[in-house]
């Protein structure tokens, strides 16, 4: 509905916040309503801030590699590959064929854990509880792999510059197996509960609509482009880490809301399990590391670097004057472009919709503030 329908009412502004819909307080959105209809929202964001990209410039290029897990700490491993791309185009390497389909199985279990959290949280939101425990079942096996391989369940530090640090331990193939094996039937256990549930159709369908063209004016990449009906994957557009080896599929929808962005994501999930069993396939033994410089040196030059991280485009621009340090680096994180969309989708929304529409953005705010 348009902002013009409203120019006759009294406008009310109240504070929304600082909040995030069942995480913590690091959100604020200020909102101008008529009634519960919202007529407009700005975000105020900050609360969170570290300075993550000075950081790096007074680190190393490997001390600095653990720093960016930090960032979307639900999708970690999705933030160490990025980084660690973007350093190997500088140096000029590539990490060996067991390291990428290491990388590859790691990566894809980090999506599915990723849209397992945003899933349970944004069900919550909406008013069902049930979907958070079910879905928490899983990512506890996703997060007891990470456990096993590196030590680490939520920060998970998982792969270094030229290849991994760790190799696979003894039993990870039969773990990471037994996982894919069960997961289908438990997207199923989801499905049953929401994606013909009334209540929840009701909620979502036709609500919080974002087209194609303004994903692409606002620079919204991830599922959120795909509910639009754009069939964008960087896996796919621009293959890393031997992606383009894999068959799969990049679901789309077409309407555009809410609704459609929840099927996407559940349909993700279920390429992703089919990436890491053809990942398993793939698994042969050799070096997890290639020829790496102790001291690491990159030429004078600049990259820069995407991948397709659970919430859309992650990108890690790195620019070397030689030194043993990056002068900078500068990361576009899906996180912040996307939460710019809010306001397109809001406008003309009812408050009750406000929350099922900032949880379907899955933001983190560690990503936004950065």
């Amino acid at each position: 509905m348009a902002q013009s329908t409203f120019l006759d009412s009294n406008e009310l502004v109240i504070n929304m916040g600082p909040q995030h819909p069942s995480t913590h307080g690091v959100l604020r959105v200020i909102l101008r309503l008529d009634g519960e209809r919202v007529l407009g929202t700005d975000c105020v964001i900050g609360y969170l801030h570290r300075g993550v990209e000075k950081i790096a410039e007074n680190r190393t290029y490997q001390m600095f590699a653990p720093y960016v897990d930090r960032m979307d700490y639900v999708a970690s491993v999705s933030n160490g590959l990025g980084y660690c791309l973007a350093v190997e185009k500088l140096l000029n390497i590539e990490a060996p064929p067991r390291a990428q389909v290491v990388r590859v199985i790691l990566t894809e279990l980090n999506r599915i854990a990723s849209h397992l959290i945003w899933l349970g949280t944004h069900a919550l939101d909406v008013g069902a509880i049930t979907p958070l425990f079910y879905v928490m079942r899983e990512r506890e096996d996703i997060l007891n792999i990470f456990e096993r391989y590196c030590g680490a369940r939520l920060t998970t530090h998982a792969f270094r510059i030229g290849g991994l640090q760790y190799e696979t331990y003894d039993g990870f193939e039969k773990d990471v197996a037994a996982f894919c094996g069960m997961f289908e039937s438990k997207v199923d256990e989801y499905e049953e509960l929401l994606t013909g549930n009334r209540i929840w159709i009701d909620r979502l369908r036709g609500v919080g609509i974002l087209s194609a063209e303004d994903c692409k004016q606002y620079g919204v990449t991830g599922p959120m482009l795909r509910a639009a009906g754009v069939k964008w994957d960087l896996r796919r557009a621009q293959p890393y880490s031997g992606y383009e080896q894999y068959d799969f599929e990049i679901p789309v929808c077409h309407n555009a809301d809410t609704y459609d962005r929840y099927l996407v994501r559940m349909r993700e999930m279920r390429q992703s399990a089919r990436i890491v069993r053809q990942g398993l396939e793939k698994l042969a033994a050799g070096p997890i590391m290639a020829k790496v410089p102790k001291v690491i040196k990159p030429p004078v030059g600049e990259v820069y670097v995407s991948v397709e991280a659970p919430k859309g485009e992650l990108g890690f621009f790195v620019a070397s004057d030689g030194s043993t340090q990056p002068y900078r680096v500068r990361i576009r994180p899906p996180s912040f472009v996307n939460l710019q969309s809010l306001d397109r989708m809001a406008r003309g929304s009812l408050i009750a919709d406000l929350v099922a529409i900032i949880g379907t953005i899955d933001i983190v705010l560690g990503e936004v503030d950065r």
